[in-house]
């Protein structure tokens, strides 16, 4: 039977180029012992110069440079390096030995004992390599090559093996590597039928008998239906199977029921190989004047767009991190997520299947027209379908997954030549591999993309940016489903606010921070308010996928030439995981939750008696604002209106005090209300974890935000105390961060200060280690905290 292990712990690192590392003698141990994932960079320091570049424009006829220092993070992502692991194994002749990468960043070279067992340079691909026929019986050392280079992203993308690695021993008659492909070709509430190809391969080198038995697992653990099937199989032989299911329990956002296709593979009535696939059974539609489908009913995408970076972890693969990500946002009411722009880390297709969320899974934001000196546009010819192909086969049977992205705001929309014959080239590739799924890309250059027949290509249109044009592209595409799929790029920093408070396109400041009253964002994009009435207006439209849903590393606009900004603004959640005011704007309008949510705090030294711009981001249309009790009168959500359709905006004489909101419903009864308090002087620090135990597997995480308050408990939003982080117990801290877009403090530490009376602590378990963890944060004038905390 087949064995899978994760090849975690023991790998030694150099950053450098050393030809002969490759060599399964050569002397690592000097080398730095690290574990995998790992991201290299993400350590730091910062620098302005690392991956900094000279930006040529003209303005005002005159040709003049900038130099653009924080587009990829500020971390030094950039080099060449070597992992090595030495492993041990019992090499049999009848085994077969497969090596597999979820990714590598990137240009990376992969050796066993010496030998090239393969290359793959584009780092968000998933690949294998069998290694069979360079196993030793012993030591085996598992050697790999990293060429990071400069000016290949616009954003941050780590560096080194970030995303898992495994290592599979397997007879010689196996199933291939992604070798299920599950479909659902008919579907309804009392029958489906399940459609399954599984390629087996035989190593033997002679013709075998192979029984194939299939066994369909219900979401509760029992087999509900099975299958047998015989071939004599030379070298690969591709199994299909029609397997119907009775009563099948639908995969949705709601319900989110996972089934498992477990194949078994006998030859002479031996167990030779099992391998199990997760799937859901449901159906999809898209049209162009009713919208999205799921499972026959009608569904919006509330969606974000994410990058692949965890923050304070880089892009350390972490599936707890993850899971994390997905809860703030299901809270906030999101139900979609747009991979931006390449192929996600499994773990994110396996929480978007078990928790309820729709992925479009993108592939490309580079064709052959460069973005970058070192971008895709090097490796697209030789390399495009390989990456395409390679998404595919790994993802299709996520029933999370819902389109196949060919590329994002691709600079070819204009080539009236080439771009739709390159599309048509990726669109064949997918529907070849996935039949089942539409083809989308997402549209910034519109009405090239319309003239050139770019658009024509696509089963389904996403257009970036373009809520103004909704109606007028619906008309012209007749027949074309649509959606936003990257929306608002409103800006904000969680907790600045400034005065007076109105639209700022373009707007920088000294402070190099962004107003947090929504209002702010870059000459190409609007405030959500705008999106939202075209949402609105144009039913057809399916839905939205804002930019983003969390802060991340690089593209720091508007700031690309001022340092230190190293992270963008763009988030709804900031990059240390906490929420900014603009998620209870979205949570207004998806959540099923009834939310009043207070925009700005009510603590502003030397502001007495002056005019201050409140705002309430409500669930309900009526609202009321009471400062020290004195009413500021009742304002409704006026549908004509642009502002005061989903927000509701009040201009009051600020006195320290109390701030309060009170939601009425369409009877006038009061039905919640949420209250802002004047905070006093730091006092002391609260602990709040995201969890309260997590499993001593060595990977698990809990997330604990750390808040600076006054003596009453309530939080100072000016609080910036220097925070100092001890541990006691089976735990270790992985990461420290809060929020900042233009702290230089490291992430890998024990201390942070706070940023607006708050920070984020992460705490990683220990593998194999239970126990009781103690946390104690500690800072100068304030009266300490604690939290026990359980690895179990």
């Amino acid at each position: 039977m087949r064995e899978g292990k994760i090849l975690r712990y023991g790998w030694r690192f150099q950053k450098g180029d050393f030809p002969d590392a490759c060599n399964i003698e050569f002397d690592d141990s000097k080398w730095e012992t690290v574990r995998v994932p790992h991201d290299w960079a993400i350590s730091g320091p910062f620098d302005q110069e690392n991956d900094s570049k000279i930006i040529s424009f003209v303005e005002k006829g005159e040709k003049k440079q900038v130099k653009w220092t924080g587009e990829t993070g500020g971390l030094p992502h950039a080099g060449k390096a070597w992992y090595r692991l030495e492993i041990n194994l019992e090499k049999k002749e009848s085994k077969r030995f497969r090596i597999e990468f979820d990714g590598v960043m990137n240009h990376s070279k992969i050796f066993w004992n010496g030998n090239l067992a393969g290359f793959w340079p584009y780092g968000y691909s998933s690949f294998a390599f069998d290694v069979t026929d360079y196993v030793k019986n012993g030591k085996n050392v598992l050697a790999v090559f990293v060429d990071n280079k400069e000016h290949a992203s616009r954003w941050y993308p780590g560096a080194g093996i970030y995303r898992n690695v495994r290592l599979v021993i397997m007879n010689p008659v196996h199933v291939s590597h992604w070798g299920t492909y599950i479909t659902t070709p008919s579907v309804n509430s009392e029958q489906a039928t399940i459609n399954i190809k599984t390629e087996i391969e035989n190593h033997t080198g002679k013709k075998i008998p192979v029984e194939l038995e299939t066994h369909i697992i219900s979401p509760e653990g029992k087999i509900v239906a099975s299958k047998t099937n015989n071939q004599i199989v030379e070298e690969k032989f591709i199994f299909e199977n029609h397997i119907d299911i009775a009563s099948p329990a639908l995969w949705s956002v709601e319900s989110p029921n996972l089934y498992t296709a477990k194949t078994v593979v006998k030859v002479n009535g031996e167990n030779v190989d099992c391998y199990e696939t997760r799937f859901g059974i449901r159906t999809i539609k898209f049209d162009s004047e009713y919208g999205f489908f799921l499972n026959e009913k009608p569904m919006k995408f509330k969606g974000v767009c994410l990058h692949h970076d965890l923050g304070a972890l880089g892009t350390a693969i972490n599936k707890a991190a993850i899971k994390r990500q997905l809860n703030i946002l299901k809270e906030m009411g999101c139900n979609a997520i747009r991979t931006s722009h390449n192929p996600p880390a499994p773990e994110l297709l396996e929480l978007a299947d078990e928790m309820g969320f729709l992925v479009i899974d993108e592939a490309f934001d580079e064709w052959k027209i460069p973005k970058g000196k070192n971008g895709y546009n090097l490796l697209f010819d030789q390399w495009a379908e390989k990456d395409l192909r390679a998404m595919i086969k790994r993802d299709r049977n996520h029933p999370c997954v819902i389109m196949w992205s060919i590329g994002n705001e691709i600079p070819e929309q204009k080539d009236p030549y080439n771009g739709a014959k390159i599309a048509k080239f990726l669109y064949d590739i997918c529907k070849s591999e996935d039949p089942t799924r539409p083809v989308t890309s997402a549209i910034n250059i519109w009405e090239d993309a319309i003239k050139n027949g770019f658009v024509n290509i696509l089963d389904v249109i996403g257009w970036n940016y373009a809520p103004c044009n909704y109606g007028r592209y619906h008309q012209l595409l007749k027949g074309k489903p649509m959606f936003g799929s990257e929306t608002a790029s409103c800006i904000s920093t969680r907790g600045e606010y400034y005065f007076p408070v109105e639209e700022e396109p373009g707007l920088k400041r000294s402070t190099l921070q962004v107003n947090s009253f929504d209002l702010s964002y870059p000459e190409w994009a609007n405030i959500p308010d705008v999106e939202f009435r075209a949402q609105d207006d144009h039913p057809f439209i399916m839905g939205e996928f804002v930019w983003t849903g969390f802060d991340y590393l690089g593209e720091p606009t508007p700031y690309f030439e001022e340092w230190p900004s190293r992270s963008s603004y763009f988030g709804i959640v900031d990059l240390a995981g906490i929420p900014k005011d603009r998620y209870y704007l979205y949570q207004s309008r998806w959540a099923d939750k009834k939310t009043l949510h207070i925009v700005p705090h009510w603590t502003w030294h030397g502001y007495e008696g002056k005019m201050i711009t409140v705002q309430c981001y409500s669930s309900w249309d009526i609202v009321e604002i009471f400062v020290n009790g004195k009413s500021y009168g009742i304002k409704k959500k006026l549908p004509k209106s642009l502002l005061n359709r989903y927000r509701l905006i009040w201009n009051v004489v600020y006195q320290p005090g109390e701030l309060k909101a009170i939601a009425y419903d369409n009877d006038g009864n009061p039905v919640k209300e949420t209250i802002v308090k004047t905070a006093g002087k730091p006092s002391q620090i609260r602990l709040i974890p995201d969890k309260k135990t997590m499993k001593a597997d060595g990977d698990d995480m809990i997330f604990v935000c750390v808040e600076i308050l006054d003596e009453k408990d309530v939080v100072c939003p000016d609080g910036e105390n220097l925070v100092y982080f001890y541990i006691e117990g089976p735990a270790e801290i992985a990461g420290v961060d809060n929020g900042n877009p233009i702290s230089l403090e490291p992430f890998q530490t024990n201390y942070r200060k706070a940023f607006h009376g708050k920070c984020t602590v992460i705490l990683r378990s220990i593998e194999g280690k239970k126990g009781t963890i103690k946390l104690v944060a500690q800072s100068r004038s304030l009266k300490e905290a604690e939290i026990k905390l359980e690895s179990t």
